[in-house]
């Protein structure tokens, strides 16, 4: 168990933001261990079939990455500094590094950021779409919790392995068990797409503290077909604006609702409006996204 203690100042720097870096770390855990990533499944599926067919050579990356569970090299996964970084502004991060701390130094290093880059082209780049407007609604509702009600508000439904109680925060880890003190640091949290079931955090220097935990809405990420919409609710409204209510359990773009739904994107879009006149959605821009979520109006709406 880790033990975080906050102080009034550690709260004041708590953020959000999320990682393409990280998410190429976790997704290669996930390649090596399909198994105990269940949900992952279909893409581990098609992932594989595009890394066979590429005769790329991972080992710069696989050989830096150990098993879940164990220490991950910090310069592999820095704390990020803005909250929706571009995969290019981690790996001028990455290349960065100081050669002295890598297992084979400057070559080493290089080999690293140039395979990073290729894996993301071949295995995250053609979902990235997806999995950012995942990672930006789980920013966005969690935003939206720690206004509500603070920090029990935010860490109530965060994840079971983390609870929070008066100025501390606990993460149950199963190799880790010690206290460790914020000391006006604050803590980044990060949500991941990859890191499920898993949570996972970092707080050694010279790094701001991280936690990462499973994003919100994960477990239908892969999921295709179109959602059946509450018959009552679409004799009122109709059956596609019904649907797309139903769909915003956790924020979402127009893209997103558009593949989940089998609805063409401009039809989303003109739902959405709709919606949003009515004052049963709200819009908001997160980075170069704009993610629809449901109003306590339309919460009420579709509960009835």
């Amino acid at each position: 168990m880790l033990q975080l203690t906050f102080t009034a100042q550690d709260l004041s720097l708590t953020r959000f933001a999320f990682s393409p870096l990280w998410e190429v770390v976790a997704s290669v855990r996930v390649l090596r261990e399909p198994a105990a990533h269940a949900l992952h499944l279909p893409w581990v599926k098609a992932t594989r079939d595009r890394l066979a067919g590429s005769g790329l050579d991972l080992r710069p990356l696989t050989s830096q990455v150990p098993a879940a569970g164990r220490t991950l090299p910090g310069y592999l996964a820095p704390t990020p500094v803005t909250p929706t970084p571009e995969l290019s502004d981690e790996l001028a991060l990455l290349g960065a590094t100081d050669p002295a701390i890598v297992d084979g130094g400057r070559a080493a290093l290089d080999a690293l950021v140039e395979t990073v880059a290729a894996y993301w082209e071949l295995a995250l780049a053609p979902s990235w779409p997806r999995l950012r407007d995942l990672l930006e609604g789980d920013v966005l509702y969690r935003a939206r919790r720690l206004a509500a009600g603070g920090a029990p508000e935010l860490f109530a439904d965060l994840d079971p392995a983390i609870a929070w109680s008066g100025d501390t925060l606990a993460v149950r880890h199963v190799y880790l068990d010690e206290t460790r003190r914020l000391s006006g640091r604050g803590l980044v949290l990060v949500p991941s797409a990859f890191l499920w079931p898993h949570v996972a955090s970092k707080t050694e220097q010279p790094w701001q503290p991280v936690l990462r935990y499973p994003a919100r809405g994960v477990a239908t990420l892969w999921e295709r077909g179109r959602p059946a919409a509450p018959d009552t609710l679409a004799g009122v409204v109709g059956r596609s604006r019904a649907v797309l209510l139903a769909e915003l359990d956790s924020p979402a773009a127009t893209g997103e609702l558009a593949r989940r739904t089998g609805l063409t994107a401009g039809g989303v879009s003109q739902h959405l409006s709709a919606l949003r006149a009515a004052g049963l959605v709200t819009s908001h821009r997160t980075g170069r996204v704009v993610l629809y979520a449901r109003t306590a109006l339309g919460d009420a709406l579709l509960g009835g």
